[in-house]
């Protein structure tokens, strides 16, 4: 029967000195740890098709990485290409018209309807503040449409900054995933066995953290993809650049709350302004009742996966992630959710007769 491990104080140093170590290498890596955490991410998502590719070419695993990674920015960047292309030509459209309309009577038009008049009747007469001036107003906005043309540009740099950035991330996250593709079972061999947990707990671990991985990839990517389809679908009924719409819906469809009322809702307001009342109540009720329902159903339920969060910790943790560390905190809010979770029980597991004996008491 072996000893049990007892340990000492040199013991000690080593783990401090490996700590300190550790987040040295993390300061290090941290300006790209977006990358890194999405090449890790795809990898689980991809690594069955990989493994396919792999027993084609068993003596290759050099090769059959470099065509895993091929083949997948084939299926990525060619879909985003296109996208992206018409999204710009829809987006430039549509600015254009924007600024021919505010230059040519476009606010006073608006400011004089009925509906604005009472509006702004009702906001003069029980407001506690001062009345708005609609003469301040329209000079405000004919300042703003002089300015317009800048801003575009500056909008134009910033799209031509992030394009570049993204490209960037993109070459350093393949970089990344090729390793992870190409030494896979050693990785995971080299994990589990600094990992100070036994075989069952590292099991637990790891497949919650695969699981609530690809769940919050798969959720938080179909619902995006099936609120803008839909929203862009219903502004293209509308009269609306559906693409452009339908992309920007998706992106708000991130925002926890508000998400894609951000954009059908002031269309319809602009809908019932000019008079197309029944396009106005189309698009209002197709957003609250279609869109909003997939957000309510089709992420929870997508998110969920295996892992046994409640919608209530999903929802936290997607709020959570996104406040702490942006948009990738929607991957990262759910794993630490999670991977809590599941040290939760593994605790409950280890000190069940300690927990059972204070419930007694």
């Amino acid at each position: 029967m072996s000893k049990p491990f007892k340990i000492e104080s040199r013991h000690w140093m080593l783990i401090a000195a490996l700590a300190l170590a550790t987040y040295a290498s993390y300061q290090l890596i941290q300006p790209y740890i977006g990358p890194i955490v999405m090449a890790f991410i795809i990898s689980l998502l991809y690594y069955p098709l990989h493994c396919r590719m792999a027993n084609w070419m068993p003596r290759s695993p050099n090769l059959s990485a470099v065509l895993s990674c091929t083949l997948l920015t084939f299926m990525i960047m060619i879909p985003l290409l296109v996208v992206f292309s018409s999204i710009i030509h829809q987006g430039t459209t549509f600015s254009k018209e924007s600024y021919t309309w505010l230059t040519q009577g476009g606010v006073e038009t608006v400011l004089s309807h009925p509906y604005v008049v009472k509006l702004f009747a009702l906001i003069e007469k029980y407001s506690p503040f001062e009345p708005l001036n609609t003469q301040a107003v329209i000079q405000k906005v004919a300042t703003m449409a002089s300015k317009f043309g800048a801003q575009l540009l500056n909008v134009s740099a910033k799209i031509l900054g992030d394009a570049t950035n993204f490209l960037i991330n993109f070459m350093l996250m393949l970089f990344v995933l090729f390793f992870l593709l190409r030494d896979h079972d050693r990785i995971v061999a080299a994990i589990r066995h600094v990992l100070p947990l036994s075989r069952s707990q590292e099991d637990a671990v790891l497949d919650e953290v695969e699981q609530v991985a690809k769940s919050a990839v798969l959720g938080s990517l179909l619902t995006a993809l099936a609120q803008g389809f839909a929203g862009g679908f219903a502004m293209w009924l509308s009269g609306f650049p559906g693409l452009f719409w339908g992309s920007m819906m998706a992106f708000a469809s991130l925002i926890p709350v508000v998400g894609t009322a951000l954009i059908w809702l002031p269309a319809s307001l602009y809908l019932l302004l000019i008079g197309q009342w029944e396009w106005a109540l189309f698009l209002a009720g197709w957003g609250a009742i279609v869109v909003g329902s997939i957000d309510n159903f089709l992420r929870p339920l997508l998110m969920q996966g295996s892992s046994g969060m409640s919608t209530l910790l999903i929802f936290f943790s997607i709020i959570g992630g996104l406040h702490v560390f942006g948009l990738i905190g929607l991957i990262y809010g759910p794993i630490i959710f999670a991977v809590t979770l599941v040290l939760f029980k593994l605790y409950e597991v280890e000190f069940q007769d300690f927990l059972s004996h204070q419930d007694q008491n």
